[in-house]
Parts: structure tokens; sequence; C-alpha cells
């Protein structure tokens, strides 16, 4: 039992972590010449409160370092949604948070409605699976 909790505890750490990690990617995308502006601002918000941070946790990331992006600008939104729908599947159910949230989301990153929707439907196919950074590429390039 307590090899149950502990297991437990060590996933919900791993989780933040990672959650964490992702807002503070999504914030290092958002920043342009040090300033996140009003609508980034709110639209980072959001999710941090879909992925159940604190307004204080939030704004705890914003003055924290934020990682560099390097490589693929596009890669790297399709990668941070990919982990947002990720993170918002819960025990095999994609669709528990609003699906029009989702695509809100996908939307105002920038990504492609029709990609979207392949996405979703191969995280919803095979929820336990990993998709490669080529098959997410592809997906995105071929709508």
């Amino acid at each position: 039992m307590k090899n149950d909790i502990l297991a437990k505890i060590i996933y919900r750490m791993d989780t933040c972590e990672e959650k964490k990690k992702l807002l503070l990617e999504m914030i290092a995308y958002a920043t342009i010449d040090g300033q996140l502006s009003k609508k980034g601002y709110d639209f980072l918000f959001l999710i941090a409160n879909e992925l159940n941070f604190e307004k204080g946790g939030f704004i705890d990331l914003l003055g924290q370092e934020l990682p560099s992006l390097s490589g693929n600008m596009k890669l790297i939104r399709i990668k941070q949604f990919y982990k947002l729908v990720v993170f918002f599947q819960n025990d095999g159910v994609l669709y528990k948070q609003d699906p029009e949230l989702i695509i809100h989301i996908a939307i105002s990153m920038g990504l492609d409605i029709e990609a979207i929707k392949v996405l979703l439907k191969k995280v919803k196919n095979s929820p336990n699976s990993v998709i490669s950074d080529d098959v997410l590429l592809n997906i995105f390039q071929d709508e």
C-alpha cells in the first residue's frame, strides 16, 4: 500500500514538472523582446488554469528564467500542442476537457484545423502511444 501511495506521489511530481516545463516553453515562445503581450498572458493563463496551476504558481513561472527555443519553431508549436493534448487526456479519455477549448488553443497557436483533427483522432485511437516528431510534422505538413 505504501508503494502505491509513493508511486502516485512520484507520478504527480513528474506530471507537475512536465506541466511546468511545458508552460515555461510556451511562455518563452510567446515572449518577444522580453515582453509578454496581454493577449499572450491571457492565453497562457487559460492554459495554466486548465493544467490546474494556481494564479500564484503561474505568476511565479513568469519570473523564472525561460528556456532557449532553438530549432524548428513550427515543430516546437506542434510538440507543445501535442503535450497539451496528452495532459488533457485523463485515463484514456481525450475529451474530458471541452473539445472546443482544445481546438481554440491550437488555432491560437497558429496550427491548421484539419491537422488538429487528424492529430486528435490519432491520439484518441491510440491513447497510450507516443507520436514521434517526424509523424507530428507529417500530420501538419500533409494538411
